[in-house]
């Protein structure tokens, strides 16, 4: 009877391009919404920095200790400029552009040049022969197997969490996202954002030397940017490389399917879902990424059935990080030893 029940709901169960028209009615941002957020964000952010500063003057490790929060604002500003490139943020396009190509100077990510490869992941995300853009390198089982002894030492090395989590963010933000990586023969435009960018941010930095000096600067700039680097990492990360995602071959790949169920609803506590701008909404993202970030919550209000796909609590997330290859044969993700094991 249980079974029969179950199989009733599933055949009742909205599929995702069905959830997709259901959700386009949520898609209009608020000017008026947008700028509390705005403001919500960059005040705590400025003054978290004013108090490094000063924390500086007592003692190097309240400093760092501050760093921590400033690195979460630094990452919820992050989320503003990933929702201006969605054009979901504020109502018109233009300032949805500028607000996030001067919030990237702040991110340290070129918004123009983000913002099209972004789009990309978007188009292309569960997809196994687009893989490589905007996303974290994943190999199937199969793929890892025929490797070489030094291809295979190179992924577990790529796929370790001090590199992922920590080396990694840093290369990202400090070196690469200084060069339109990519995108280096598409035309001017990629190349005009980052070097706009690097304009930016050399303009910020030299007056905040000149005011500062540079040990204040690098002290405060450096563990920031480290922290809410590592953060966002984490975050995306845990938005498609979980237990249940899914991944399928271009012809047997569904863009609303790959996008619903592909994707994890990351459920956070309250304080940290508004911190992080409620990206952890992430399936719902994917759907409808014109959603604007504070009309995620309403959305699962109106559809707590939504709640139920790709949910991971937060000790769920910790599993995550072992998982590292997609098995075919299993539609799954698995370990390394999960991997060995079976062959």
């Amino acid at each position: 009877m249980a079974m029969q029940d179950q199989m009733a709901a599933d055949e009742t169960k909205p599929t995702a391009a069905e959830w997709s028209k259901t959700l386009m009615r949520y898609r209009s941002p608020s000017d008026g919404r947008a700028v509390l957020e705005l403001a919500l964000t960059l005040l705590p952010l400025a003054g978290l920095v004013v108090a490094m500063y000063f924390a500086l003057q007592v003692s190097a490790w309240l400093a760092l200790l501050l760093a921590v929060p400033t690195a979460v604002f630094l990452v919820r500003l992050f989320m503003i400029q990933h929702d201006c490139g969605h054009g979901s943020f504020f109502r018109t396009g233009a300032l949805n552009d500028w607000i996030g190509r001067i919030a990237g100077v702040f991110t340290m990510t070129p918004y123009s040049y983000w913002k099209r490869t972004h789009a990309t992941h978007h188009a292309s995300s569960g997809c196994l022969e687009k893989r490589g853009q905007g996303d974290i390198d994943t190999l199937t089982v199969a793929e890892y197997q025929a490797k070489g002894v030094w291809g295979r030492l190179r992924y577990r090395l790529y796929r370790h969490p001090i590199v992922i989590f920590g080396v990694g963010p840093i290369y990202l933000f400090l070196l690469q996202h200084r060069l339109p990586v990519g995108l280096m023969r598409e035309g001017l435009k990629p190349w005009l954002s980052v070097m706009g960018t690097n304009l930016g941010i050399a303009g910020v930095v030299t007056a905040l030397v000149l005011f500062l000096g540079v040990e204040t600067v690098l002290f405060i700039y450096l563990p920031v940017i480290a922290i809410a680097g590592a953060i966002g990492v984490w975050l995306f990360f845990i938005q498609h490389q979980f237990r249940g995602t899914v991944w399928a071959h271009e012809g047997e790949w569904n863009w609303h399917e790959a996008a619903l169920n592909g994707s994890s609803f990351y459920d956070l506590p309250a304080g940290l879902r508004w911190l992080t701008a409620n990206i952890g909404i992430h399936h719902v993202h994917h759907l409808a990424s014109r959603i604007p970030f504070y009309r995620l919550n309403t959305v699962l209000k109106d559809f707590p059935q939504l709640r139920s796909y790709g949910r991971l609590t937060i000790k769920d997330s910790l599993s995550c990080v072992r998982l590292a290859l997609w098995d075919e044969t299993k539609h799954r993700m698995v370990t390394f030893r999960e991997a060995a094991a079976a062959a």
